[in-house]
């Protein structure tokens, strides 16, 4: 077996300008040196530069996948959104079937006035305040001062809470009313309910406005 350094004395004497002498170790290595180099050049500047793109198009896929599932899972549940949307079209418009037209106002405001009425209140104040414009319905406070007994309060609150239309209790106080001279004091004390009653009705395409929705109807 040849050592080693033969086969370097060998290389040095091999004749470059005519390959075709050379015995065929020294021609394997010499076109491995070649192949190498060209593959170190290959991966320099054709490979290294692709591996950027390579990132972020696996980034890029990832991405993509994580979209198709989550468009996938709406796809899935699309027939309870269609369910549960018409439920709420449902609901809202039974809740614009509770806000009384501009017609139907006065009547509401007489049923208020029954219900206190049916329960032997007295009233002291009754004082509608000007209506506030939201985007499709109008609030109108109104307020209420009377007097009974604590008992006739709550069935008033009871009935009103009963309407067929939207009424809300608002800024409710209540406070013993100091008797007269001439009533007797074994008399049971009369109170005081003083309270914001709040109906709505709905605008009407003509009547919203683009104003601030806490600003009063003019």
């Amino acid at each position: 077996m040849r050592r080693f350094g033969e086969y370097i004395e060998e290389l040095k004497s091999l004749d470059q300008h005519n390959i075709s002498s050379w015995p065929l170790w020294a021609y394997g290595v010499a076109m491995s040196a070649v192949a190498l180099v060209v593959m170190i050049i290959t991966g320099w500047y054709f490979v290294l530069p692709k591996r950027a793109e390579v990132t972020q198009a696996v980034a890029q896929e990832t991405e993509l996948r994580d979209r198709y599932a989550e468009r996938a899972a709406r796809v899935a549940n699309l027939g309870a959104y269609r369910t549960q949307l018409a439920e709420m079209r449902r609901d809202f418009a039974a809740l614009l079937d509770q806000l009384p037209s501009q017609t139907e106002v006065p009547s509401l405001l007489r049923d208020i006035s029954e219900a206190r009425s049916a329960n032997g209140l007295n009233e002291q104040l009754f004082k509608p305040a000007p209506e506030i414009k939201r985007d499709f319905y109008a609030e109108l406070p109104n307020q209420l001062v009377v007097t009974g007994g604590f008992h006739a309060f709550g069935q008033f609150v009871s009935d009103v809470a009963a309407l067929s239309r939207i009424v809300t209790l608002d800024d409710v106080t209540i406070e013993p009313v100091a008797p007269s001279p001439s009533e007797s004091t074994e008399e049971p004390t009369p109170l005081r309910m003083s309270l914001t009653a709040t109906t709505y009705r709905y605008l009407e395409p003509g009547e919203r406005v683009a104003a601030s929705p806490d600003k009063p109807a003019s």
